[in-house]
């Protein structure tokens, strides 16, 4: 009997440097509060769960802080902002994320969505062309 497919990863990646307009630049920026949140979130769910997170500097929605984006190989990619960066709003990106995983195809339907995610979608890619089918 053949072994099943495993899931794709999808990784969560978080913008390290987002920070609301009005946010001083002495206090901690959202997207660093927002991070530590998830792992926080990440502790405490499933540790089997096909999500690796991480955090960059900079994914250049700046006017829409804070954002995070969701991408795995094969799927479509998207890329969120407007989050407050705070624990329901980990819970509920992390649960984002696990439907993502869940999605053949990666697309997250509006209405299936957790509710803070239902908005504020920056940018939503399809899946990449696999390796060797690009055409000129």
């Amino acid at each position: 009997m053949p072994m099943p497919m495993p899931m794709p990863i999808t990784e969560l990646i978080v913008c390290t440097t987002c920070r609301p307009a009005a946010q001083s630049r002495e206090d901690q920026p959202a997207g660093e509060a927002l991070l530590e949140a998830l792992q926080i979130a990440m502790f405490d769910a499933d540790p089997d769960a096909p999500v690796v997170l991480r955090g960059v500097a900079c994914m250049s929605g700046c006017g829409r802080a804070c954002t995070v984006a969701l991408q795995a190989p094969g799927k479509h990619s998207y890329l969120f902002g407007d989050l407050t960066p705070d624990a329901d709003t980990a819970g509920q990106v992390l649960a984002c994320a696990r439907l993502h995983v869940r999605s053949a195809d990666g697309n997250l339907p509006w209405k299936e969505r957790p509710e803070r995610l239902r908005n504020g979608i920056l940018v939503k890619l399809p899946p990449g062309l696999p390796q060797g089918e690009c055409s000129r």
